[in-house]
């Protein structure tokens, strides 16, 4: 009686498990009969020995079998498939996104970002490197919330991006002509350029982000060389970049990945697909280019031996 009202739930738990499971379980099952039969004094001897060594060798299998999966992560030793399987659709699986993803090859998908972006959101944005958190640098408040956003250490500055070098000649800055030369050979692309902060950076746009972009004294200053990027900075003016990582983190090279870690915390995001690149952008100090040359303070996506290569090309005027 015992036997008949404990085993058909259990095996039937059992089949959408594995097969050593399933076996194991039925093997347990008859195992409680002979105990039964042994209790009566009716259990024959070979039965007995029979089925205790079976159960000791799907037990011993079936612990082995566990341990060496479990610890080199992946099926070494087989454990078989299960009877039964429970098939999920992914509308069952896949959790709706909590923010705006339109995607980037509509045109009013850019619109939408940039309009939530003009309004003082935070928005992923792919690059021409890895995934990006974007702001309007028109929105203090925005470039603060990317601060709480990533647990980013306020004293890690942020910098911008603009959609071209014309874009930057027309504020006037102070440049000498070193530095416009190696700026021309650099953008666009995964080249920042850190260089002395000033005034002319209002007419360029940054407007009322003015203090909460760069330091003090300084701003890295990058063109993508992405023609999605550079329609949406065309639509909004200089934003407030960083990467759409957590502080710490790996960058984010899809979409995905920019939802899954950040998308609670976000009002959009851009959805492009894998990004182009790997790692971020390579940073270069170019705040004393006419004195003591350039300072490669982060090595990226382009390698610090090409830019020390472009540098000294510009420096020899072999441009």
């Amino acid at each position: 009686m015992t036997w008949t009202m404990f085993s058909p739930p259990t095996l039937f738990a059992a089949s959408y498990s594995n097969l050593v499971l399933l076996c194991l379980t039925f093997v347990m099952e008859v195992l409680i009969i002979c105990f039964l039969l042994f209790t009566v004094e009716h259990l024959p001897v070979p039965l007995e020995i029979v089925m205790l060594s079976i159960f000791g060798a799907i037990c011993i299998y079936g612990a082995t079998a566990s341990l060496a999966n479990c610890i080199f992560g992946k099926d070494l030793i087989m454990m078989g498939p299960p009877l039964f399987r429970v098939e999920m659709t992914k509308e069952d699986t896949k959790e709706p996104p909590h923010c705006f993803c339109p995607s980037s090859h509509r045109t009013s998908s850019l619109r939408s970002i940039a309009n939530l972006l003009n309004e003082g959101a935070v928005c992923g944005v792919p690059t021409d490197t890895v995934y990006a958190l974007a702001a309007s640098c028109k929105q203090p408040e925005a470039i603060e919330k990317i601060y709480r956003i990533k647990d980013r250490p306020q004293e890690k500055p942020i910098c911008i991006f603009i959609s071209n070098l014309d874009q930057l000649r027309a504020a006037a800055p102070p440049f000498s002509p070193l530095l416009w030369d190696f700026m021309e050979n650099v953008y666009p692309g995964g080249i920042g350029c850190i260089i002395k902060k000033g005034e002319w950076l209002k007419k360029l746009g940054v407007g009322a982000g003015y203090d909460r972009v760069g330091t003090k004294d300084s701003i890295m200053i990058r063109v993508p060389d992405q023609t999605i990027t550079v329609h949406l900075i065309d639509m909004t003016g200089p934003l407030a970049i960083t990467s759409a990582n957590p502080s710490g983190e790996t960058d984010s090279t899809h979409h995905d990945m920019v939802i899954s870690r950040l998308g609670h915390k976000l009002e959009g995001v851009l959805c492009d697909g894998e990004s182009n690149e790997v790692v971020a952008s390579t940073v270069v100090n170019c705040t004393k280019i006419d004195e003591g040359g350039i300072t490669i303070l982060r090595e990226g996506c382009v390698p610090a031996a090409k830019v020390r290569q472009i540098f000294e090309r510009v420096k020899n005027g072999a441009v």
